[in-house]
């Protein structure tokens, strides 16, 4: 399955096997994305949360 990169318009490769919740990434620009549903040959994405250090703070 491919869809396209919001950020850059890059073609994203989904795996065929791919579920609900997995990460995938553009190889163009590096935007991660979480899978949030799979239909009938068709996957839409969400920009993934990003988690950042706190150091402590």
């Amino acid at each position: 399955m491919e869809t396209k990169c919001a950020e850059c318009d890059a073609g994203i490769v989904v795996p065929e096997d791919a579920i609900r919740g997995e990460l995938v990434s553009c190889k163009d620009c590096g935007a991660e994305y979480e899978v949030t549903e799979l239909k009938g040959g068709t996957v839409l994405l969400k920009p993934a949360d990003s988690v950042e250090e706190d150091w402590g703070e």
